[in-house]
């Protein structure tokens, strides 16, 4: 049994996730034991001990066809697609397969014409997107070609220097590609004609992503390039980010209004607390006005994204002395759902009386239940009543999120819960965990080996059980299961 852990920076790299190779031949042994095929686990601690996935943005102006382009690359409906520009709303990040390879896609389809016009909504729109991307989809409508708008953007894309696809879409047959050939003059290079709406040509243009993607972003994470840990503080407008920025900092270094929204560009700040410098990221709102609310929410959305995708811990500022809103509800789960270490910040704490903590606990039971595992700290940014406590939570956050548990240790624990704990009956035959490694952390990703189908509610009793026996707070686990084949079928 090798329950040794590789030290962090031994300059040890495998293609196998998290394990060492004496600790990976002995899996794989026990893996051919228990008849699973090799290839097949090799492919499912590649998949699980992956790093941050690439992230690929997708932009243009209004109206090209930019959320009809993510549900083709996606294959599925989860983009709101309208024939009117301007109607994504809320989520903008999604996860990609394309020739086995993965990556997260950022729809940047919504958009508001505010009173700085529209080339300046298209281009701070992309701006936001860029910042979070390791390559870009420029959609152009070929059938209208390029327009001044799109120009501005190319500008962008330029100062950027990110990797380019020039997409030109509402190419529907062979007589359109002579306009996609026009847009040869934006200087991004080849022009790809696609429909995104019938599909047409847009396997050769994800081609074109892969080989500007990364195999994995660089990994900027931690001590291992000698930088300052990120920290982004994220939460709906007027929670009180810029606010608990400054008095951490311990002076005014971002504007603070009453008025939701100040922030309009995001702000990185080196801020030292308890001896150590720590890169924190203040993620607040857009200017809001009446007219623009849904435009407004969709740019949070989208900064908000694209700062949890350059950091390490999301600290999720809520706001007491209100109700729970299914805003903040959706904010926790994009830092969920990117797989970040969370700190849960309740803010205004000494405005509260003890009614409405009263409401607020239950508010917290019920509607952020799925992150009970998270550090929680009771602050006012205002006075500056428990900030001692945020940089502990912090800490204990990403320890969560970096935490290793050995292949040997997870077995002997696995065995000892599918014994006391069986899966339950299901059509007269019982499934059975039959093993499992930990293939990758920050955070914590496990890759389990079954009889059978494992069913959700036994899944997440398994992660409650994880967390109980190896502590894991202040982090999401991910948890996938494999199954045996039957001995002697062929694989498809």
């Amino acid at each position: 049994m090798n329950d040794h852990i590789h030290p962090e920076g031994s300059g040890e790299e495998h293609d196998h996730g998290a394990l060492g190779d004496a600790e990976y031949a002995q899996f794989m042994e026990l893996a051919a034991e228990e008849g699973f095929d090799i290839a097949d686990v090799e492919g499912a601690i590649e998949e699980a001990g992956h790093g941050p996935l690439p992230v690929l943005a997708v932009v243009g102006r209004p109206n090209v066809g930019k959320s009809t382009l993510v549900n083709r690359i996606i294959g599925r409906r989860e983009a709101v697609v309208e024939d009117k520009p301007g109607v994504t709303r809320d989520r903008v990040t999604y996860e990609a397969e394309w020739a086995g390879r993965r990556f997260k896609v950022v729809d940047t389809g919504g958009w508001e014409q505010d009173v700085l016009g529209i080339d300046a909504s298209v281009a701070a729109q992309a701006e936001y997107a860029i910042e979070a991307a390791d390559a870009v989809v420029f959609v152009v409508d070929a059938k209208v070609g390029a327009t001044d708008t799109d120009e501005a953007v190319v500008r962008l894309l330029r100062k950027a220097g990110k990797p380019v696809v020039l997409c030109a879409n509402k190419v529907d047959g062979p007589s359109g590609e002579a306009d996609a050939s026009y847009l040869w003059s934006l200087g991004l290079g080849e022009p790809h004609p696609v429909s995104a709406l019938h599909g047409r040509g847009t396997g050769d243009m994800l081609d074109k992503v892969l080989e500007a993607l990364p195999e994995a972003p660089a990994q900027t994470f931690g001590t291992a390039v000698g930088g300052p840990r990120r920290i982004a503080l994220i939460g709906r407008p007027n929670v009180g980010k810029s606010s608990l920025l400054n008095k951490v900092a311990g002076e005014e270094r971002v504007v603070v209004n009453e008025l939701a929204g100040t922030t309009r560009d995001p702000v990185d700040e080196l801020i030292e607390l308890g001896g150590v410098t720590w890169k924190f990221v203040d993620t607040a709102g857009i200017r809001k006005r009446v007219h623009l609310q849904q435009g407004a929410d969709y740019y949070a959305s989208l900064r908000t994204a694209a700062a949890v995708e350059k950091a390490e811990v999301a600290v999720v500022l809520i706001d007491a002395s209100e109700s729970i809103s299914v805003q903040d509800q959706r904010i926790v789960t994009m830092a969920v759902e990117a797989g970040r270490a969370i700190v849960v910040a309740y803010n205004k704490w000494d405005t509260l009386d003890e009614e409405r903590r009263y409401y607020l606990e239950r508010e917290i039971e019920t509607e952020l239940g799925q992150v009970a595992w998270a550090p929680r700290v009771n602050v006012s940014a205002q006075t500056g009543r428990h900030m001692e406590k945020l940089v502990p939570a912090i800490e204990t956050a990403l320890a969560g999120w970096e935490t290793r548990v050995p292949t040997g240790r997870l077995n002997a624990f696995l065995g000892e819960l599918v014994a006391a704990h069986p899966h339950p009956v299901r059509g007269g035959k019982q499934p059975r965990i039959l093993f499992g490694t930990q293939a990758g952390t920050k955070p914590p990703r496990f890759v389990l080996f079954a009889s059978g189908f494992i069913e959700a509610g036994y899944r997440r009793f398994i992660e409650r059980r994880l967390r109980e026996e190896f502590g894991f707070e202040g982090t999401p686990i991910h948890i996938s299961v494999r199954v045996r084949e039957k001995r002697g079928a062929k694989k498809k």
